[in-house]
């Protein structure tokens, strides 16, 4: 708040003294012109009327008195009215001077113009905000700029990519279309191929739509109480699969009854999202871990998995939008880059935290949410 004042300090001095200054010329004239009327006034409306009109010493003195003298106060008063008006005028302008710059300013930010905002030397703590709310926006456009251009290269990618398993389904197919006598061994053969190829088409349209729910979705959290140690047991056994194919195991470790008041639903997304993640990048033969810690009224859950080291750098990117860890888009890691980035906005809805770090040995992300119930 002190600092705040200050900001003001050199506005407000500018304010006052401008004030004061009208203050002293309004005091000035009324001063001047009342010994105007009292003083060398009247003598000279008795030489104007002599000499403009032709009359008469008494004559021109007998109007002085009766239009001039008998009526000061009121000439005095409507002087000045007169003046304040002015006066009034010319504060005025000295203020709303104050208002056209900033609105020009704000006018810049509308534009997105390349040049600095210049305010008046007294203004310089609103130049300061307005240039910083400039750099902000800035930031933000080119931060969407980024994203919807990442977005654009990942629908050119899996639009191209869908291309070659796609092709891969049609040939198999049409072979064993065309030979109905193929071997059976030969059959089961391009039978697991065409199986492969689809799973992998099914993957790459899936991304295709958790895309378009990103783009379109706004999250919002239906809590309810639920057992969170089943909802992990429950995932690790869904895995399996996935596990199996890379010949990884995984572990959970948590009591059998965590209850939890949150969005089952949502929090089960972010779970998946952040195992199917570990299981991507995790060695073959390798274990994940899955730990619940409780933590007062916090659930700490972490996902440990052995792979390949991220980049320091890269820590705090992976939870962007469209950001993908692997760029080569022939992975079969390789996905939309959107399964971080939703758990963390799940994450930070429930008023929680996210976030990996990781080493030459292993990788793990912490979960830190509240919302444990104790029995």
């Amino acid at each position: 708040m002190k600092t705040r004042k200050n900001d003001y300090l050199a506005f407000k001095r500018k304010i006052f003294f401008k004030v004061l200054l009208l203050v002293l010329a309004s005091a000035g004239f009324l001063m001047l012109l009342a010994s105007l009327l009292q003083g060398r006034f009247g003598n000279w409306i008795v030489t104007f009327l002599m000499n403009k009109f032709y009359l008469s010493e008494p004559d021109a003195f007998t109007i002085n008195h009766y239009i001039f003298r008998n009526n000061k106060d009121i000439i005095l008063l409507l002087s000045s009215a007169i003046f304040f008006l002015i006066i009034f005028k010319v504060a005025i302008s000295w203020f709303t001077k104050y208002f056209d710059e900033i609105i020009n300013g704000m006018d810049n930010l509308m534009k997105g113009s390349d040049k600095e905002i210049q305010l008046s030397p007294e203004m310089n703590f609103m130049e300061t905000k307005l240039n910083m709310f400039k750099h902000i926006l800035e930031k933000r456009e080119r931060d969407a700029k980024q994203a919807e251009q990442r977005k654009n290269d990942l629908v050119v990618y899996l639009a191209h990519d869908i291309k070659t398993p796609l092709t891969s389904v049609i040939g198999y197919l049409d072979l064993m279309s065309e030979v109905p006598d193929m071997p059976v061994e030969q059959r089961a053969k391009y039978m697991d191929i065409t199986l492969e190829k689809a799973n992998r088409l099914e993957r790459l349209i899936n991304e295709f739509f958790e895309i378009t729910r990103y783009n379109l979705q706004t999250i919002v959290l239906e809590k309810k109480n639920f057992n969170l140690s089943y909802m992990l047991f429950q995932m690790a056994d869904e895995f399996y699969p996935m596990l199996s194919e890379k010949n990884q195991e995984s572990v959970v470790n948590a009591d059998d009854n965590t209850m939890f008041c949150g969005d089952p639903d949502k929090l089960a997304r972010v779970f998946n999202n952040v195992f199917k993640n570990a299981i991507a990048y995790g060695y073959e033969n390798s274990k994940i871990t899955i730990d619940v810690i409780r933590e007062d009224t916090n659930a700490i859950i972490t996902f440990k998995n052995y792979g390949n080291s991220i980049p320091l750098q890269k820590l705090n990117s992976i939870f962007e939008k469209f950001y993908r860890l692997d760029e080569s888009r022939g992975t079969e890691t390789g996905n939309a880059g959107l399964g971080l980035a939703i758990a963390k906005e799940i994450i930070i809805l429930h008023e929680g935290e996210i976030y990996a770090e990781s080493n030459d040995d292993y990788t793990i992300f912490h979960i830190k949410i509240p919302g444990i119930i104790n029995n």
